[in-house]
């Protein structure tokens, strides 16, 4: 290979390095952009649910974890109200040592108390840990419409727990967070989700 050719190359190796965005980087972005357009992602988060209830993962399940979300993110008060309406049992993360978590079930709003991170979650009981409800909604602030691997809030907790789950997963996209595809660095550690609900 002559020096020029080299020369190319080096270059097209750093063109492709720059396109990929550090997920620190990436988060705080759209942290960003979540915090100038909560309004939006709200107004969208009526219609992401609206599909949600359509499709036959949330038909079929008896049984749905999610999330109490924070002011940036799809609000899931109306999903956990639906899935009671439904008959359905409702059952929330909570975080745990060594950056695991459990899911115990969602009794009511009063009962739940706030973590070191700031979010609501329920009172351990280890009787009460289920890690195999039928479908889980999986937060996130960015996720690839081609491949369906997302960008979590950094704590690598959905990780490691999806990496031992075998139920159905979904994810409510909302505008602000879909990319057409994935500007981030892929790890092997990164688990796809099965269904994107877009907007």
């Amino acid at each position: 290979m002559g020096r020029l050719e080299k020369l190319e190359l080096i270059i097209v190796i750093y063109n492709l390095e720059e396109l990929i965005i550090d997920k620190k980087i990436l988060r705080q972005q759209q942290i960003k952009r979540l915090s100038e357009n909560k309004v939006k992602t709200t107004e969208e988060g009526h219609e992401l649910l609206q599909k949600l209830m359509e499709t036959s993962e949330w038909q079929a399940a008896g049984s749905i974890a999610t999330t109490v979300s924070s002011p940036i993110e799809v609000p899931t008060s109306p999903i956990i109200q639906a899935a009671l309406d439904a008959g359905k049992k409702v059952y929330l993360p909570k975080t745990m040592p060594q950056r695991k978590m459990v899911f115990l079930p969602y009794i009511d709003r009063e009962s739940l108390v706030v973590s070191d991170y700031g979010i609501p979650e329920p009172e351990y009981n280890a009787e009460l840990v289920n890690q195999t409800p039928d479908l889980v909604i999986v937060p996130g602030l960015a996720f690839a419409s081609d491949s369906n691997y997302r960008v979590g809030f950094g704590g690598g907790y959905y990780d490691r727990f999806l990496a031992k789950y075998t139920g159905k997963t979904v994810a409510l996209v909302p505008s602000i967070m879909k990319f057409e595809k994935a500007d981030w660095a892929i790890k092997e550690h990164d688990i796809k989700i099965d269904k994107l609900i877009l907007v």
